[in-house]
């Protein structure tokens, strides 16, 4: 039986959160419960699941709608933009629900809502966004950590929410003040991780709070880099163009096996057509035999400083 909670209502990814789940990652706002723009709630999702899915597929997704099962946690429902429910498994624990609240459920109701996830670190750099964007372990966290050494502030680690103004002026919202580091990179860092709390069955990654470095205000999007390892020593940077700007923004998009399912493949296509024509897009490959953010930081503030033309 889930014990009746409080309604909280938390603002992240600009919308105002009420939920049935402690969120305690997220601020707090004064908005009513009533009024607020996304509803997480408790539910027995139990015999939609049964009825929809179909045999070891973990996902079932039309349009507004986007229901999936993780054995031993939750069956999650996403639908029209507006509302998460969660059905725990029994023995749940609310650490492992929030993941994929934050996660997967956030990914696809941004979609919904015609918002762009891409995954990834975003800062802001001279008044502007800059995405850092790659694969699991790239080290994108880690490099997003340097820049809030020096002074800049966050704006989303790992779903980053762009839209477009009117203008098409693309635009990054803040998501929520916390980034997630492997504990090779606290140390790298001199961060003790006796001082952070464990993400949930990941002992050497950790939630670590950054709110007095963190960007509370929409800005636009300048540029997006694409973080890659390899085995050489030295430090790569090209510039990405033509389609293969498009295929960036596709490939890093969160959860982008969603897009077809959801029929959003043109908005999807429309969007980052607008998005590449604006900004710069750079692949970075680092090498993985050393720690590098530093010197890739270097990097990406000398090609930001360069103010090089989009093309």
């Amino acid at each position: 039986m889930i014990d009746t909670v409080k309604k909280i209502v938390y603002k992240a990814f600009g919308l105002s959160i009420s939920s049935d789940i402690p969120l305690s990652e997220l601020p707090q706002t004064n908005t009513e419960e009533k009024l607020a723009d996304i509803f997480i709630r408790y539910a027995n999702l139990s015999e939609i699941w049964s009825d929809l899915s179909e045999g070891n597929r973990y996902f079932v997704v039309k349009k507004d709608f986007v229901l999936f099962h993780i054995p031993d946690i939750a069956i999650f429902l996403i639908q029209k933009g507006k509302e998460i429910l969660v059905s725990p498994i029994d023995g749940f624990k609310e650490d492992q629900i929030r993941l994929y609240v934050l996660g997967t459920c956030m990914g696809a109701l941004l979609m919904q809502r015609e918002v762009l996830p891409l995954h990834g670190s975003a800062l802001m750099i001279d008044g502007k966004a800059y995405a850092i964007v790659g694969n699991s372990g790239a080290g994108k966290s880690t490099l997003a950590s340097v820049f809030l050494k020096r002074g800049y502030r966050l704006l989303s680690d790992d779903v980053i929410p762009v839209t477009l103004r009117e203008d098409n002026l693309p635009i990054v919202t803040p998501a929520y003040p916390q980034q997630k580091l492997w504990i090779e990179s606290l140390d790298q860092f001199g961060m003790d991780s006796r001082s952070f709390r464990p993400i949930f069955n990941r002992e050497t990654k950790f939630a670590v709070p950054v709110p007095e470095q963190f960007a509370t205000e929409p800005v636009p999007l300048a540029g997006v880099f694409e973080l890659n390892k390899t085995d050489n020593d030295e430090i790569e940077i090209h510039p990405i163009k033509n389609l293969g700007k498009l295929h960036t923004l596709f490939n890093h998009t969160y959860r982008n096996f969603l897009i077809n399912r959801l029929g959003l493949l043109e908005w999807h296509f429309s969007t980052t057509a607008s998005i590449v024509n604006q900004i710069i897009l750079y692949q970075i490959k680092r090498p993985d035999s050393y720690f590098s953010a530093n010197e890739l930081a270097d990097l990406i503030l000398n090609k930001i400083g360069e103010g090089e033309e989009v093309t």
